[in-house]
């Protein structure tokens, strides 16, 4: 390496460091205003793949913690998943309840679809409630919303009065604009490509 080499990559290290110091600064001010903490309730949305399992690391992440977390299943029915394996190792912190009746297209019978959807609500609604719980999952209930299986008023309402120290995730797409309105967070996933798209079918430690 020659001089003007050596100069030159020592001018850009003085620089990254000058740079990366104004960096910490400002946001060693900004962290200074975020006070706040509490209850969020989260929103995984969008036609790409992930919103489930955004939800499920999240759950993961509250287990790291020692939280008890509490998992409603909307529509995929009962079916052997990763998730349900996994969380099943955990008896004393998780609370798992898998309500769905399967895909709309394997069902086809919309009475038991609501029916099934008004079920995994109740079941919400004792999670929500239970103060033994620190973090719910509401998988798929944007989809249960979305044929309006349920009654959207009701559901807003419930999670507006919902408890201030509890973390609530829904996931599915299509989420309603009242709750993304009444949301902390929503992240939408967007779908760039997909495996199925090519050919190949959901496998076990990916899809599910």
């Amino acid at each position: 390496m020659t001089q003007n080499t050596e100069d030159s990559e020592a001018e850009r290290n003085r620089r990254h460091a000058e740079e990366r110091k104004a960096v910490k600064a400002e946001r060693d001010v900004m962290m200074q205003s975020k006070t706040q903490t509490g209850g969020l309730l989260l929103i995984h949305t969008g036609a790409g793949k992930g919103k489930s399992t955004a939800g499920f690391g999240m759950a993961a992440r509250a287990l790291g913690w020692g939280q008890r977390v509490g998992i409603v299943q909307y529509i995929k029915g009962k079916w052997i998943t990763g998730e349900r394996r996994f969380f099943a190792r955990f008896p004393d912190q998780v609370r798992l309840e898998i309500m769905g009746e399967g895909f709309t297209w394997d069902t086809q019978d919309r009475a038991r679809d609501v029916a099934a959807a008004q079920a995994a609500w109740e079941k919400s609604l004792e999670m929500i409630a239970d103060p033994e719980l620190d973090f719910v999952l509401l998988d798929e209930l944007n989809v249960a919303l979305r044929y309006d299986y349920l009654d959207l008023d009701k559901v807003v309402a419930a999670l507006t009065n919902r408890p201030r120290d509890k973390h609530i995730c829904i996931t599915g797409r299509d989420a309603k604009p009242e709750l993304m309105e009444l949301a902390e967070l929503v992240t939408e996933m967007r779908m760039v490509k997909h495996p199925f798209q090519q050919g190949i079918k959901a496998q076990r430690g990916v899809d599910f």
